[in-house]
């Protein structure tokens, strides 16, 4: 965070959490500050063997299957397995102003009564003061950060830090850890129930066109802020975390910036409840656009923005609707961000849960072929036909008119009946291909099908375009449709890291087959093989500002 910007400001906590404070201070903080664990890639735990309380919730008496609490007025560990059984809750009620606890697996504050993980950013500073205390040093030949750590002075998180010799510290523990962890794969901290952004933003922080614009200093902070009478600017936050991001830092990063300057341009959204990962990535291009849609040559003679979210993510859909008399076609084209595709095979039209008519698509491919499958009109959908004259059955088919550079397919995984008044989430497991060629899909290849593959002219024949793709970002959706969790999975020179907020980890291809994806993204062929060649997705050094710009990629 930068405290040289007057307009910005920490998101406000809750109102238990700023009680709390005024109360106790930062005395809670300092208490448990010897039980944080930190790994060398920057997840947080709480380790129970240090504390007096076993990791077993004091209300059941047993090891919950949920998540586990520590309440930093009294140490003691509850639990909390579903809304309707929740035991920190229940601990808060029965003990005035213990509302405030620890999440004991990922290390973060969690209000009880609000039922949310809440942001302070002295928890932060008290969390970083014990992951720069657990440095390993060796000294005289002899490594001794465990004897050191009990004979030094004990670092108080509320002490100012020197930026320069946190990142100097920082830098030499990744130089003694040798990490093979590309340069920018960061992981960023939950600031309440806010996986939903980390997960896009990973994506978008990894994403070719966005790196190499962002990177290449193609919105410039200062030039911005000259030129603009905006307070906030939302793609200056982005920069900013891109900065951050790609600096060599390899501690979680904390978008509390970017989160406050999101809220201010969705101020439907602003709220610590979990959102939908889809709805957010699509919020973001729009802002991104408001903003960079206005720069003069914003637009291509055609009309085409210019701006780089559609850049990267603009594609064109073509729908044609043909009478099932005469056989006339009326084609129209629709702008997309995104391809939404269904994972089940009955009719998208259908108005409830029942239908069971047809198997269900088990794979990408599958999923494709029925969205540019034609498709028969319900009763209620004529197509008034401009050579019949009058309403009639017809025929609806889609294709890809445009292709963009980097791909999203949604996967509608929440279903919702408007008889039944409820929604659902669909868990089954769907397949997916890390290469994947797109030409079967495109418009001349489903009309020249529909016609026999017969020769003839296609108006803006798209043969020239690339149409193979590699598959680089999955975001996926565990849990339940209300109380979910979204991870990211990265792929980086042909290996897989997990981005779990705060936590990356290295994992294998099969891991990620075997997910529930909800977002995918591919980048063209070309463009992926090419960022594999940048340096930034070689390994680590002590050097953090040499980026090379990726040729034809924005």
């Amino acid at each position: 965070m930068c405290s040289s910007n007057s307009l910005y400001t920490n998101p406000k906590p809750c109102k238990h959490l700023a009680d709390y404070k005024v109360k106790n201070g930062l005395c809670g903080y300092n208490l448990i500050q010897d039980s944080f664990r930190t790994t060398p890639y920057g997840k947080t735990t709480l380790e129970l063997s240090k504390l007096e309380t076993k990791p077993r919730c004091s209300i059941c008496s047993g090891c919950c299957k949920g998540r586990l609490y520590m309440c930093l007025m009294c140490s003691s560990v509850v639990c909390c397995l579903s809304p309707e059984s929740n035991h920190a809750l229940l601990h808060s009620h029965n003990e005035n102003g213990h509302e405030i606890l620890v999440d004991v697996e990922r290390g973060e504050l969690y209000c009880s009564v609000c039922c949310d993980q809440v942001y302070d950013p002295d928890f932060d500073k008290a969390v970083m003061c014990k992951h720069l205390m657990g440095f390993s040093r060796i000294e005289n030949g002899v490594e001794g950060s465990e004897l050191r750590l009990s004979k030094r002075r004990r670092l108080s998180f509320g002490m100012d830090l020197d930026s320069k010799n946190m990142k100097r510290l920082l830098f030499r523990r990744d130089h003694k850890s040798k990490s093979c962890f590309p340069l920018g794969l960061r992981g960023l901290n939950n600031l309440g129930n806010t996986c939903f952004m980390n997960c896009v933003l990973q994506v978008l922080l990894h994403a070719p066109p966005l790196r190499n614009y962002f990177l290449g200093d193609r919105h410039n902070r200062e030039i911005c802020r000259k030129m603009s009478s905006d307070r906030l600017c939302l793609p200056c936050d982005i920069d900013l975390m891109f900065s951050a991001v790609f600096s060599g830092d390899r501690t979680p990063y904390s978008p509390a910036r970017f989160l406050y300057s999101w809220w201010q341009h969705s101020e439907n959204l602003a709220t610590y409840e979990q959102q939908d990962a889809h709805e957010f990535f699509i919020s973001m291009l729009d802002r991104i656009h408001d903003k960079e849609g206005k720069a003069s040559l914003a637009t291509k003679d055609n009309g085409d923005c210019q701006c780089i979210a559609h850049r990267a993510f603009y594609g064109l859909l073509r729908s044609d609707v043909t009478c099932a008399s005469c056989g006339f076609t009326s084609t129209t084209h629709d702008p997309c961000m995104d391809i939404s595709l269904d994972l089940s095979a009955c009719n998208s039209n259908r108005k409830d849960f029942a239908c069971k008519s047809s198997k269900p698509n088990e794979s990408l491919i599958g999923c494709l072929d029925l969205f540019t499958r034609p498709e028969k009109l319900g009763s209620d959908q004529k197509l008034y036909c401009e050579n019949c004259q009058e309403k009639q059955d017809a025929l609806k088919q889609m294709s890809i008119k445009k292709l963009p550079l980097v791909l999203c397919f949604h996967i509608k995984r929440f279903e919702h009946s408007p008889t039944r008044k409820m929604s659902r989430k669909i868990d089954r497991h769907m397949q997916f291909p890390f290469s994947l060629d797109m030409k079967p899909y495109l418009a001349s290849s489903i009309v020249r099908k529909r016609y026999a593959n017969r020769i003839f002219s296609f108006d803006n024949d798209e043969s020239d375009v690339s149409t193979e793709f590699e598959i680089f970002a999955v975001v996926t959706h565990s849990g339940m449709l209300e109380s979910g969790h979204y991870v990211t999975y990265l792929r980086l020179r042909n290996q897989w890291y997990k981005c779990d907020d705060a936590w990356i980890t290295e994992v294998d291809e099969e891991v990620v087959r075997a997910s529930q994806c909800y977002l995918m993204y591919y980048v063209q062929k070309m463009i992926y093989h090419k960022s594999c060649e940048d340096v930034s997705c070689q390994p680590m050094s002590l050097r953090a500002d040499t980026f090379v710009p990726i040729a034809g990629c924005c």
